[in-house]
């Protein structure tokens, strides 16, 4: 009876394998994305006249049964495989990054040319977010293979900061904040990977002088229509203009800051316990409401004690990630669980800051929740690759442990 008891308990079910309370809380945030996004996808309906409330919704449903699949079937390969092909991998969405540097396409009224459609499919999606990964994969490969073999300062230059500059310069022309978030990563992960301080002092600064020279040279000639630079520096103007000015009646900054006037405006009215679920009154006014600042519209529709639950289940989650990355033996695994789980912390950071006015908008959804496919499934197959991870664990303890026990029978054998 014991025994029967035992083979039906949620830690032994074959289809969730890796840490069962990471896969809970996705489970609970994946479920949890629905109701959020279906009140706020009216803002495409009636504002932007696109599509049906329903069909958004399936369509969310769709992406987020479609994630948790991914993320099993990645369970199915060896993580070491993933690492191995990363180089590859990293070839191919640079090119895919050239592609649409000159033949991307602007999606629902975006001003980023940042998507690339499949030819003969109505499918899109963007490159850079694949990119990103898969350089953080490649990083954490190199570093781990460093360490089995010292690096000439050449090869570090080539191999290190090559690749990372590449994929920055690529996708800063579109997605300035994505950009930015990459170099802080991987300045992140070189430092977690033990990478000598003097190549990441000098990295830091090189990417200081290139940026600065790059922004320079867009802003010094032609090259600044159809690119993003005037819109990152219109953001940052009108962030710090209006946290100078904010008790000066400006029409014009008002105009400028909408979206995080309406965000903030959402949050207040939200108070303890919320509107209820569909009752938002500003999500129809909000810009990207089901998407940037969908946060803003939880907190209204679910109150502090709603926004409380999900940054609670956020919270198990990160910390869920650290202690797989502090138990996993391997050092790839180890450092691939923690990069990964920086790059989720990072983009949720930001997602909240955004709505919550503490920095300017930069257009990064928050995990698991907000309405699109792209940054949905791509988060989906990180979280993938932890518990890919995380169901190596016990595997690595137990050929350690007969490891162990071989060299220890050995010396007795040489004793006797």
């Amino acid at each position: 009876m014991t025994q029967e008891l035992k083979k039906n308990t949620p830690e032994n079910f074959e289809f969730l394998k890796g840490d069962k309370v990471l896969w809970m809380c996705i489970i609970v945030i994946s479920v949890f994305s629905v109701f959020p996004v279906y009140s706020a996808s009216s803002n495409l309906v009636y504002i932007v006249n696109n599509g049906t409330t329903t069909g958004h919704v399936i369509k969310h449903m769709i992406f987020v049964i479609l994630g948790l699949g991914i993320m099993r079937a990645v369970e199915a390969i060896k993580y070491e495989y993933i690492g191995k092909l990363s180089s590859i991998m990293l070839s191919i969405t640079i090119v895919l990054l050239v592609i649409t540097l000159f033949s991307g396409q602007t999606i629902e009224g975006a001003s980023a040319s940042r998507w690339l459609k499949i030819p003969g499919t109505p499918i899109s999606f963007q490159p850079s977010t694949f990119a990103y990964l898969t350089l953080i994969i490649y990083l954490c490969r190199y570093l781990t293979k460093k360490i089995q073999r010292e690096r000439l300062p050449i090869e570090n230059i080539i191999y290190i900061f090559g690749p990372i500059l590449i994929v920055f310069f690529l996708v800063a022309k579109d997605n300035g904040s994505t950009a930015l978030m990459l170099i802080m990563v991987s300045i992140c992960i070189l430092i977690v990977g033990q990478l000598n301080w003097k190549y990441i002092v000098g990295f830091i600064s090189t990417a200081f002088v290139a940026s600065g020279l790059f922004v320079f040279m867009i802003l010094g000639t032609n090259l600044k229509t159809g690119n993003r630079v005037h819109t990152w520096l219109s953001r940052i103007e009108t962030f710090t203009s209006t946290k100078i000015t904010r008790h000066v009646e400006d029409e014009s900054l008002k105009t400028k800051n909408y979206q995080t006037s309406q965000a903030k405006a959402a949050i207040v009215n939200g108070g303890i316990t919320g509107k209820g679920p569909g009752k938002s009154a500003l999500k129809q006014m909000l810009p990207q409401s089901a998407s940037d600042f969908i946060f803003a519209i939880i907190v209204e529709e679910y109150g502090l004690v709603g926004a409380f639950f999900l940054l609670l289940m956020y919270f198990i989650m990160v910390i869920r990630i650290v202690i797989i990355a502090s138990k996993m033996p391997a050092f790839f695994g180890s450092l691939l669980v923690l990069a990964i789980g920086i790059m989720i912390f990072v983009q949720l950071s930001v997602n909240i800051a955004v709505a919550t006015n503490l920095i300017p908008v930069t257009g990064q959804p928050l995990p698991l929740i907000s309405y699109g496919g792209t940054s949905m499934l791509v988060t989906y197959l990180q979280l993938g690759i932890i518990l890919n991870v995380s169901s190596r664990i016990q595997t690595y303890n137990e050929e350690g442990l007969r490891k162990k026990q071989n060299v220890n029978t050995e010396e007795v054998n040489d004793i006797a």
